[in-house]
């Protein structure tokens, strides 16, 4: 099945914002939360078929909630691409030993991100 909902999660407005933006002119559904908490909230109420996490965010970090999801069998098979200003090849490691299926540098270039759904199996 095609990728359709997607969760972003990031403590930046902004961010939020431009992601969503991308996103919805490209004909997903995004919903949206601003800490890792809040984001596993809404994932276990309403589960999304891809997630954008940000690493640096107050509270539990992307990388900590990227582990918690990949590790409970109810969400290990909802994919998590990391979308973080973080950018030495050892984050991008970390990260995708944590369960992320990608890593992509903020700012995010809108070609590669949709690149990179449409190989998890977006439109």
């Amino acid at each position: 099945m095609p990728i359709q909902r997607i969760l972003i999660v990031d403590d930046s407005p902004t961010e939020r914002y431009y992601l969503s933006d991308i996103l919805v002119k490209n004909g997903f559904t995004v919903s949206t939360a601003d800490s890792g908490e809040a984001a596993l909230e809404l994932i276990k109420t309403d589960k999304p078929q891809l997630i954008l996490m940000d690493v640096v965010m107050p509270g539990a970090n992307g990388f900590q909630i990227t582990r918690a999801i990949a590790r409970d069998p109810a969400l290990a098979d909802v994919p998590v691409i990391i979308c973080s200003s973080k950018n030495q090849e050892t984050d991008r490691i970390w990260g995708l030993r944590q369960g992320a299926r990608d890593y992509l540098i903020k700012p995010v270039d809108p070609a590669e991100l949709l690149a990179k759904i449409a190989s998890l199996g977006g439109a």
